[in-house]
């Protein structure tokens, strides 16, 4: 594992999980400007621009997409240093390491606002207005505790508290977040929190003292980090769980809990049989770089694994023990069972987690529906590791295990050289990837596959690890792509979403300090709503927009 080495949308505004953004296919026409011309149209047009996006989940939407297509303020015309950059700085007690989020006109006191939320490691929430700054509402988590000491590991420091990107429901008023802190008597504890999105007050029946059992395996709060985005689907909030530096014992922990009464609905343990040291033997843990675990339109979840253990004896074509070490999985939860309905482990899985090369290193992200070159309609999910590999797998028949070969529907071996420390994006037909130590890059979509190399890639090369870009548009119009360089100085990045070799703006362009906005801070990802940008930094949130 080792963090520190080297159409779903309509779904999504039906629960009220995305509000406007983040739509997940777009128009097929061509020439727009800031957009790549389709080579085949893209299924359907995004949602028409409300001038009023909400974010209220890790990359906008349930695909995972990285795409707010709702943005009518910023253009590949004015990003530019001359007319955008650092409009001010949040500062907050501790690490910011999940994504900020953001509601549109909420009104708090009886004054509406543009709201962005923040969560800390010292297990602070925030509210802030986004357009002044001021703080609306703030929140402490720890109920006469501590945040949790680092469990000896050096991937979250100084102290960990809220790592996740939590996630809102605006209908039911509420933001849900999981926190870790350690008690008087040194025991540890996971809780997951329902707070007032007006107030910051916790609502009936939170918080939840996350423990949970499978088989003869049982969840140490301990031994475990909420590091994945936390995702909200049909009424139940899934939490996904890492390892601490890769610290035997550990398991592959996915734990479900009703959204209304914040009861358990169902836990899973993809790693029964995990037990000792040796990666083989071990995990496997779900990070996926803080990006969080997926959902199509009939709520399966999708997710990604790190390394560890995988039986190569399967029984009705599973893993005879039911460790998915190195897997794409996607579960299904009916009544108060979750189960794995099916997955895809490459043939040569047992070799790369004796090597510590991770799969889910990287987050999964769904595809929109796309028309293969016979006219079949195909639902696909795509996800890369540390091995160098594209895999997109069919979500239908996702391939399971061969150690002959690989049965999936693409894969393009070392097109991302570096490695995946990262979550990709995807708009208009373009798939976007920034690989650790190396360039970012573009694959367009035709027919359902991606192109066999690049079709454009920065002129800028991204340190460990990597990038996780996000778009944005106007629709089909105005793609920018934003990308954050985790250097010292820390940077922001846009490019041309056409050309990603045309680059509109970066922070280091400025004069001075106008635009530097902190040092390096892993994992991160840029959010933009309503003509903004937000980052989170090791100190706070850094706001830019049009000066």
């Amino acid at each position: 594992m080792k963090h520190c080495i080297a159409n779903v949308f309509s779904c999504a505004l039906a629960l009220g999980l995305v509000a406007c953004g983040g739509g997940d296919s777009g128009s097929g026409s061509t020439g727009t400007p800031g957009m790549p011309p389709p080579s085949n149209p893209p299924p359907s047009n995004p949602p028409p621009s409300s001038g009023s996006s909400d974010v209220t989940t890790y990359k906008y939407d349930l695909n995972r997409s990285g795409w707010n297509s709702t943005e009518t303020t910023l253009t590949p015309a004015n990003v530019a240093s001359s007319t955008f950059g650092k409009l001010r700085t949040l500062a907050t007690d501790n690490r910011v390491d999940a994504a900020p989020l953001y509601l549109s006109q909420l009104s708090i006191g009886g004054t509406m606002h543009n709201v962005l939320y923040v969560a800390t490691e010292n297990d602070t929430v925030y509210a802030f207005d986004a357009d002044t700054g001021t703080t609306l509402w703030q929140v402490s988590l720890l109920n006469g505790e501590h945040a949790s000491d680092t469990r000896g590991c050096g991937q979250v420091t100084p102290q960990i508290g809220i790592t996740s990107t939590p996630v809102i429901d605006r209908t039911a008023g509420a933001i849900y977040v999981v926190a870790m802190t350690l008690d008087n008597s040194t025991n540890y504890h996971q809780r997951l929190h329902a707070l007032s999105i007006t107030t910051g007050a916790e609502l009936a029946n939170s918080p939840r003292d996350i423990t949970a059992t499978f088989g003869a395996t049982s969840f140490d709060p301990g031994q475990y980090e909420e590091r994945a985005a936390l995702l909200l689907v049909n009424g139940t909030i899934y939490t996904s769980w890492t390892s601490h530096c890769d610290s035997p014992p550990y398991g592959g922990w996915i734990i479900a809990f009703n959204q209304s009464s914040l009861a358990q609905t169902a836990a899973l343990n993809v790693a029964p049989g995990a037990s000792g040291s040796g990666y083989a033997n071990q995990g496997p843990a779900i990070w996926m770089a803080g990006g969080g675990p997926g959902a199509d339109a009939a709520g399966n979840v999708y997710l990604l694994t790190g390394n560890g253990r995988f039986e190569t004896t399967l029984s009705g074509g599973f893993p005879s023990g039911g460790d998915y070490g190195n897997s794409f999985l996607k579960l299904s939860l009916s009544g108060n069972t979750l189960s794995v309905a099916d997955y895809f482990t490459m043939s040569n899985e047992v070799s790369e987690s004796q090597a510590d090369t991770d799969l889910g290193s990287g987050g999964e992200m769904l595809l929109p529906d796309m028309t293969d070159a016979n006219g079949t309609t195909r639902h696909l999910v795509l996800g890369a590791g540390k091995d160098s590999n594209l895999y997109i797998v069919d979500r239908d028949s996702m391939g399971k295990f061969d150690s002959g070969q690989n049965h999936i529907w693409q894969e393009l071996d070392g097109a991302l050289p570096g490695g995946i420390w990262s979550t990709p994006a995807y708009a208009n037909g373009v798939v976007y990837y920034g690989p650790a130590g190396s360039k970012l890059r573009a694959f367009t979509v035709t027919s359902a596959k991606l192109s066999l190399a690049a079709t454009s890639q920065s002129s800028a090369s991204f340190p460990y690890p990597g990038s996780s870009p996000s778009v944005s548009s106007n629709g089909a119009m105005n793609g920018i792509v934003w990308a954050y360089g985790n250097s010292s100085p820390a940077v922001l990045y846009a490019y041309d979403a056409a050309d990603l070799s045309h680059e509109l703006y970066d922070s280091s362009q400025a004069a001075g300090s106008r635009d530097q906005f902190g040092s390096s801070n892993k994992f991160m990802t840029p959010v933009v709503a309503n003509g903004k940008v937000f980052l989170a930094t090791p100190t706070g949130v850094a706001i830019f927009g049009l000066l």
